[in-house]
């Protein structure tokens, strides 16, 4: 039960401070520093940071030759999910787009049916059909007014890898590794992507102001590290699924943020395609909890 609990915690931290990406993310946005650059500068002072904290804890940094290929593939997975995420921001309300990004708890349920042969319940076609009910809401406004197009291709985009990313941690042989040694690795991996979209760092654009740094170290710490490390050790302790559910936080979290701190708009559409994604994740919970308690009882 503790194990649970541990689980549920981290799960829940790591949906918070990702939902704090466009906190430090929109103020570089406003002062000319590009997607890429932006990502750049997250991706490499997060892996230094780790390295840093891996060293004074005397964490080894060696992993198995057979598990660089698909560390590779899963830090591609995270780091495209981000640029995907990130170029959103570009189109829509930030609060909007990590709401619409909250639909990966629904697609990781279904990779899992699809790949997995998990049974489709009763629970997840209602997910299913409230997920659809609040992407309808959100993409949808009075007078036929609607979201950018690209903008949620974007962000669908972003979400279906993050639930590959979720469910390939949890199965294969990566859930071996630590949490600290598969962040590092993922990071690394994961800034190649803009080391290469900046022309080999040649078109970094860079920070104007001297208190920006503090957003992009912001952006490298919370929203990056600890909400890496934290869903790692929740994918392990209670498995794909349940861990990506805990993302409840994220969408509020980041629309607390967008109201709050950006002055974006909340509609009342916007709270019912909020209302009705997050009833469509209370599926996915009630499908994984009925489980649980058929095991227990068979």
């Amino acid at each position: 039960m503790r194990r649970k609990y541990i689980g549920f915690l981290h799960g829940a931290i790591a949906a918070a401070s990702y939902g704090m990406n466009p906190l430090f993310a929109l103020p570089l946005y406003g002062h000319g520093v590009g997607v890429n650059s932006v990502l750049f500068y997250r991706y490499i002072f997060a892996t230094v940071l780790l390295a840093v904290w891996m060293k004074i804890k005397k964490h080894s940094f060696k992993v198995p030759l057979n598990q660089l290929g698909i560390l590779f593939v899963m830090a591609m997975f995270f780091s495209f999910s981000s640029l995907f995420l990130f170029a959103s921001y570009q189109y829509m309300d930030a609060g909007v787009a990590s709401t619409l990004l909250f639909v990966y708890p629904v697609l990781v349920a279904l990779i899992m049916i699809l790949f997995y042969r998990e049974k489709i319940s009763r629970e997840i076609l209602i997910s299913i059909i409230f997920t659809i009910l609040g992407i309808y809401f959100l993409y949808t406004g009075k007078n036929n007014e609607v979201l950018s197009l690209k903008g949620v291709i974007y962000v669908f985009i972003s979400a279906l890898l993050y639930a590959l990313y979720i469910v390939g941690v949890r199965k294969t042989s990566l859930k071996k590794l630590s949490p600290e040694k598969l962040s590092f690795y993922v990071l690394i991996f994961g800034s190649l992507v803009y080391i290469y979209n900046t022309k080999f760092c040649t078109q970094i654009d860079k920070i104007p102001q001297w208190y920006l740094w503090f957003n992009a170290a912001g952006l490298a710490l919370l929203p990056t590290i600890i909400s890496l490390e934290s869903m790692t050790i929740a994918i392990k302790l209670l498995g794909a699924t349940p861990a990506a559910i805990l993302g409840t936080l994220e969408p509020v979290t980041a629309l607390c943020i967008g109201v709050i701190v950006f002055h974006e708009t909340l509609t009342v559409r916007i709270i019912f395609g909020v209302i009705f994604i997050l009833i469509s994740v209370l599926g996915v919970i009630l499908n994984k909890h009925k489980k649980n308690l058929a095991s227990h009882a068979s």
